[in-house]
């Protein structure tokens, strides 16, 4: 008899890893059940992955060897106390909520727990993720390789200590949305000199998904694949220099730093 894998909550992230297990054949679909509220989106998840569905918290946790917490993380207060009676000592409890610590959602259990907490992001939808793997004492080492080929399904995973998973939020987890913002500038000032908006983006997000691609793969500096673009007295020097008169660099250094402060006074309960 397989493992049974539940997850409470379905929405983008949640429905992104059971899609992604799914997918996968990591295990099959009648030992994967998903609890929600939502009648549409149990359906829609049953319909296209055959797995199995619930709108009861507690059935999804007391049928669990392995359970995702993937809601939000003002509902823990609230989710928590109403399942916890129901895991038993043997699950291993998987968290990908913001700002709840492991000592925050052990807390909230009121007894020892197996935990591993996840700090994804959202190109997980496409298959293009990272993650930090991020262990308490409770969980073995198997079950932690266990996460993190779930994770690896969905791009990439790497197991921190969880003291550096502020960092990971700031270029990973909320670091997608700056990159956004350079395409979508990037692609204004190719509308501005008269090509259309869905070529313009285009251009924009295959140049930076082959930028990214050439630092993952070539082991290169970003510096040194930097040069090489640059011509002497070319364009590209040209589009450097204004970039960093404008302060590009300073400016990505100092949003993440604010984001990795705003999350660890989150994880502090500052909020």
């Amino acid at each position: 008899m397989g493992k049974k894998i539940s997850f409470i909550g379905s929405g983008n992230m949640g429905g992104a890893i059971i899609s992604g297990i799914a997918g996968a054949g990591l295990y099959p679909p009648e030992d994967i059940l998903a609890a929600d509220p939502s009648a549409a989106s149990l359906d829609a998840l049953q319909r296209t992955l055959g797995i199995q569905v619930t709108q009861d918290n507690r059935e999804a946790a007391a049928q669990a060897d392995i359970l995702f917490l993937a809601v939000k993380p003002g509902i823990y207060a609230a989710v928590i106390p109403q399942i916890r009676d129901f895991v038993h000592p043997e699950t291993l409890i998987v968290s990908i909520a913001a700002g709840q610590t492991i000592a925050a959602v052990e807390k909230l259990f009121e007894k020892k727990i197996k935990l591993i907490r996840v700090m994804p992001n959202t190109p997980a939808l496409v298959g293009a993720g990272m993650a930090s793997i991020s262990p308490n004492g409770q969980a073995s080492r198997e079950e932690t390789l266990e996460i993190k080929r779930i994770f690896d399904q969905l791009g990439k995973a790497e197991i921190v200590d969880e003291k550096m998973i502020d960092v990971v939020t700031g270029i990973s987890g909320s670091s997608p949305a700056y990159v956004y913002m350079f395409i979508e500038a990037m692609a204004d000032a190719a509308v501005a000199e008269g090509m259309s908006r869905a070529s313009a983006y285009e251009f924009c997000a295959q140049a930076v998904l082959g930028s990214a691609k050439m630092v993952l793969e070539t082991g290169k500096h970003p510096g040194e694949l930097k040069d090489m673009v640059c011509s002497p007295g070319g364009t590209t020097i040209a589009a450097v220099c204004t970039l960093e008169e404008k302060g590009l660099r300073s400016a990505v250094i100092d949003g993440t730093l604010a984001c990795i402060r705003k999350s660890r006074e989150m994880s502090q309960g500052k909020e």
